[in-house]
């Protein structure tokens, strides 16, 4: 490597660690609220996350039987095995109120409430 294209390099690598770190602090901040899905039941049945932020639905699946959350209004669905977790990442949602269901039990069904 010349003496020339060292510093480019240096720089090149500390700013691709600053964004690495930039990321990982923004997921970090991320609000995450909690959701259990068990065998035809939603918890809990209304479920407040902030409006206009970015932030994770963490979805855990506590009973037996495959769920799927869902929403046709948020245009988001996310299917689980029993005795599984996973996330999905709302990028920022307006104020109001949407509806949401486990495809798999029709009788599960929960509000979301932005504010």
């Amino acid at each position: 490597m010349s003496r020339s294209s060292r510093p480019f390099r240096l720089a090149a690598a500390a700013l691709l660690a600053a964004s690495w770190g930039a990321a990982s602090a923004r997921a970090d901040d991320m609000p995450v609220i909690k959701v259990e899905m068990r065998d035809g039941v939603i918890l809990p049945a209304t479920i407040e996350v902030p409006a206009n932020t970015r932030f994770k639905l963490e979805i855990s699946n506590t009973g037996q039987s495959p769920v799927e959350f869902e929403s046709t209004e948020l245009k988001r669905e996310k299917a689980l095995a029993g005795g599984s977790t996973s996330a999905i990442v709302f990028r920022t949602l307006d104020p109001g109120t949407y509806q949401v269901f486990d495809d798999f039990h029709p009788e599960a069904k929960a509000t979301l409430v932005a504010k």
